[in-house]
């Protein structure tokens, strides 16, 4: 027994000093290990240990040691602690010059306190759900993804049981509104099956600056793009934030709840700015150098939010780290970057090559102001080519649909508005180089700007900006209920055959509102929950919702993920203004189909549309749709209801 616990205490030992080459603390119950990455210019760090995540005084100080360089950038600070330390809190403090720069837990912390101003000492195995070491995401390729964006407070902080008294009807209410476990619920999981979405996409999930945890029964609202600490879960979103562990095995739930249920998980991802420049982790320890500044040496804004960081610098190499431990630990099966076009094309490239092939990467193709580093270096959406595998947002396929972003009282095709048909087809072949797309005449973008398809998300609302109902209700004022419905299902039909991966926003399949406000950020929750009414009010659209994914689903015509098919199989038809047709033909991608036709019909008015004599099952007409067949007919011309898509196949 004595030569067995000698060789664990020996393997126990070595397993730290491996592993810590990568963590910031690494634990056993004899020993913790804790690390830092600094400029090599700090003069000393101090580690600090507490009893509480906030509060009371230290109850170990200990100057850690130099132990030499990571790749010549950084300084490596180390100091091992004897005895079991979990659920201890520390911080760290680097001194530069003459000067500390103040607590902090590091910008590496794994496992933080209340409003992550301290790390936290945790045996992550202890984290792991029953089956966590079995779990894994679904496999599903990234042109047959259908992705479903969602907040966490959003979806399930207004479910309950009592529906307006109008509608006799209960319903399963959450036990954990607001929280992630929501998300483990079966009400919720069922209701993405019957959906049939399969990756749910989460807005910022990381720790995050703008939410106070530690009051938990005070009503508080935010996107959370405002990152912390980026490689922590946030607390306000677990049943309790002042426990360390809590946060991070209900994510895990979560996210083992998900891919039982056949759904991947995408997390939003924050890396293009800091909450502020002062106060954040990387200043603390490392000061200015993961931020971009201009020739005058004041910082550059390319974020909108007062600073940018660094991608090209050791602030990439961070981002690296930070991801591949979301997949490792938490089992993350994609990301999404936002403003990706603050980062340099070679940093995703190389996030893009050491992650798993079936992760999926996709970002905003755009930053939200001038950069330091030219645009020709930048993850914009021009650059796409440059940047195989990762995808970004159609903003062309948007904008023809619903009408610019920078005039919420503008519309577009589905107002009725004639010119932006190029643009839509743009989209429905994935923003490809088709022969029957003029680029000429496509808004935004002169020349197709994806190498495959699967690198265009299609899509015609998500969380930044009005949500479709309130923009057809801003542009087209006085619309009946009626219309609304229609030219609802006709902006997602359009989304859900396109050719690039579609993208929706949670509630649209219920006729979701949020009062008109445009930027809802830190809007109560009266402005930004589902109502859940809406799902029995509109009975038809989510009915229409649910058989126009199973459609996608069903037939690869619609997602053939390769340029050279979609080029082959794709055809434009001549139409009208405001009215698009197309056929997927030749059984495209193997589909049991021959020939696939599309029309979407934006006019007030029925749209003609000519095609080759024969006979034709419709499937989807006058804002129904049914796979197995509506009818049939026999002719050379079809007639389409106003405001409406119809699709038929031979």
């Amino acid at each position: 027994m004595k030569l067995r616990q000698l060789l664990l205490t020996a393997l126990m030992t070595l397993l730290a000093t491996t592993v810590a080459t990568g963590q910031p603390v690494v634990y056993t119950p004899r020993q913790s290990t804790f690390k830092l990455h600094t400029l090599p210019s700090a003069k000393a760090v101090v580690l600090r240990i507490y009893n509480q995540g906030t509060g009371g005084k230290a109850v170990k100080t200990v100057e850690m040691k130099r132990v030499g360089h990571k790749q010549g950038q950084l300084a490596t600070y180390e100091a091992t602690l004897k005895g079991d330390l979990k659920g201890k809190f520390y911080t760290l403090d680097v001194k530069y010059g003459q000067h500390f720069l103040g607590e902090c837990p590091g910008p590496e912390a794994q496992a933080v306190g209340v409003n992550g101003q301290r790390g936290a000492v945790v045996d992550m195995r202890d984290t792991d759900p029953e089956g966590w070491a079995q779990d894994r995401g679904p496999d599903i390729a990234g042109k047959d993804l259908m992705i479903y964006e969602l907040h966490h407070r959003d979806f399930s902080i207004a479910r309950n049981i009592n529906l307006d008294p109008a509608i006799h009807v209960k319903r399963q209410s959450s036990q954990y509104p607001g929280k992630y476990l929501a998300l483990t619920e079966p009400w919720a999981i069922n209701h993405l099956k019957q959906l049939g979405v399969n990756a749910v996409h989460l807005l910022p999930s990381f720790d995050f600056a703008s939410i106070d945890e530690s009051k938990p029964d005070v009503p508080q609202y935010n996107w959370g793009y405002d990152p912390l600490n980026y490689n922590v879960p946030e607390g306000s979103y677990s049943t309790n934030a002042a426990d360390p562990a809590t946060r991070i095995r209900e994510f895990k739930l979560m996210v083992q709840a998900l891919h039982r249920a056949g759904i991947k998980v995408i997390l939003d991802v924050v890396y293009n700015h800091m909450f502020s420049i002062e106060g954040n982790s990387f200043q603390k320890t490392m000061p200015d150098a993961i931020f971009r500044k201009l020739p005058d040496g004041s910082y550059s804004n390319g974020s909108g939010c007062g600073n940018e960081t660094k991608s090209e610098g050791i602030f990439g190499d961070y981002m690296l780290r930070s991801v591949k431990y979301w997949v490792d630990e938490y089992h993350i099966d994609g990301f999404r970057f936002d403003l990706m076009g603050v980062h340099d094309i070679a940093t995703m490239n190389k996030i893009r090559h050491e992650l798993p092939s079936g992760i999926f990467i996709y970002g905003e193709g755009w930053s939200a102001g001038s950069c330091a580093l030219p645009a020709s270096k930048l993850g914009v959406k021009a650059n796409v080519p440059k940047m195989p595998g990762i995808a970004a947002f159609s903003d062309e396929m948007r904008d023809a649909l619903r009408g610019p972003f920078n005039d919420d009282h503008k519309g577009a095709f589905l107002a009725g508005i004639a010119g932006e048909e190029e643009s839509i087809k743009a989209g429905i072949a994935g923003c490809i180089a088709h022969p029957q797309v003029d680029y000429s005449k496509v808004n935004y973008s002169k020349q197709p700007w994806a190498l495959q398809p699967t690198q265009m998300i299609a899509y015609v609302s998500c969380h930044d900006d009005m949500c479709l109902v309130d923009r057809l209700r801003t542009e087209m004022p006085g619309i009946a209920g009626d219309e609304l419905e229609r030219l609802d299902m006709l902006a997602q039909t359009a989304v859900f055959t396109s050719q690039g991966v579609p993208f929706m926003l949670s509630g649209e399949e219920m006729m979701r509102d949020k009062k008109g406000v445009h930027n809802s950020f830190n809007s109560p929750d009266s402005i930004n929950q589902l109502d859940w009414n809406g799902k029995l009010l509109h009975p038809q659209v989510w009915n229409y919702y649910c058989q126009l994914l199973a459609l996608r689903k069903a037939h690869p015509a619609f997602r053939l993920g390769e340029a050279e098919l979609v080029r082959r199989h794709l055809e434009f038809l001549p139409t009208q203004d405001c009215v698009v047709a197309f056929c997927l033909k030749d059984h495209a991608g193997g589909d049991n189909w021959n020939n696939i036709y599309v029309v979407l019909n934006a006019r007030n008015t029925p749209a003609r549309v000519e095609v080759p004599q024969g006979w034709y099952t419709v499937v989807a007409a006058g804002g129904k749709i049914d796979a197995g067949g509506m009818g049939t007919f026999n002719g050379s011309a079809v007639e389409v209801a106003p405001q409406s898509a119809l699709i038929m196949h031979q």
